[in-house]
């Protein structure tokens, strides 16, 4: 996976891409991650998949922004096709990075070959105000660790060394800001795609339940529903079933 970036409405993007002609995957992280939680992903697919992963704007090595909109977020993908000249990709997104897929992909059906949602559905509650605790520079890594708790091993490529002190690659203020905004009912824009979608739960998320997903799987033809062991970031948990149902998924599609 090589890094690259493009320029799009006054922000820096950045994006890791590993390269060749074949079909394209653009890859999408949670709140408070970034593409580099994707790097084992093209080893996990069939081969000749191209796979695209972008720091979301605020995340990882893009800039931070003056605002994170649903619009700004479908705006940046929309400049990230342009700058690569594509013309249609799967879209895979963890959480914040799967609602934006599924509402580009009801705004641009003809650019979306599938969709690939990790864990999340179409009510979205999400308060992150408990990363305002994570605010400033911690005096070692282990200290910033600490702060953060459980979810820290999640965020370990986010923790960045500074001569102030470590910190991480968002800004906290920003992440909540960002998860109101998520905050709502978008189920008019799951529905509104009707390429074939895979809707993949962890058993053992906080975030999604079985019955919401079932009801969300229910609601949009063309949608196979897998739950698989693992929790919120399903691709970190469990790789190996992630892989399995993403594989089948991809070569149904061939």
């Amino acid at each position: 996976m090589q890094r690259h970036n493009l320029h799009h409405n006054g922000l820096r993007l950045s994006y890791l891409d590993s390269g060749n002609e074949g079909p394209v995957l653009i890859a999408l992280h949670a709140h408070i991650m970034e593409s580099a939680t994707f790097i084992p992903l093209p080893g996990m697919l069939p081969p000749g998949w191209r796979v695209i992963a972008l720091d979301q704007r605020g995340h990882g090595h893009s800039d931070h922004a003056p605002s994170y909109t649903r619009n700004d977020y479908i705006h940046d993908l929309e400049g990230l096709f342009d700058h690569l000249n594509l013309t249609e990709a799967v879209l895979l997104g963890n959480s914040l990075g799967g609602v934006n897929a599924y509402q580009f992909a009801a705004r641009h059906p003809d650019k979306v070959r599938a969709l690939i949602i990790e864990d999340i559905g179409t009510e979205i509650a999400d308060n992150l105000d408990f990363a305002l605790a994570w605010e400033g520079h911690f005096p070692t890594r282990e200290a910033l660790a600490e702060a953060i708790g459980p979810i820290s091993a999640y965020l370990q490529d986010s923790f960045r060394e500074t001569p102030a002190g470590w910190k991480l690659a968002f800004n906290p203020r920003a992440m909540v800001e960002s998860g109101r905004h998520l905050a709502g009912d978008h189920l008019q824009d799951w529905t509104d795609s009707h390429c074939p979608a895979l809707l993949l739960r962890g058993r053992d998320s906080n975030v999604t339940t079985q019955a919401n997903v079932e009801l969300m799987a229910s609601q949009r033809p063309n949608t196979r529903l897998e739950t698989l062991d693992g929790g919120h970031v399903i691709h970190v948990d469990n790789p190996s079933g992630f892989a399995n149902a993403v594989n089948e998924f991809l070569r149904q599609l061939q």
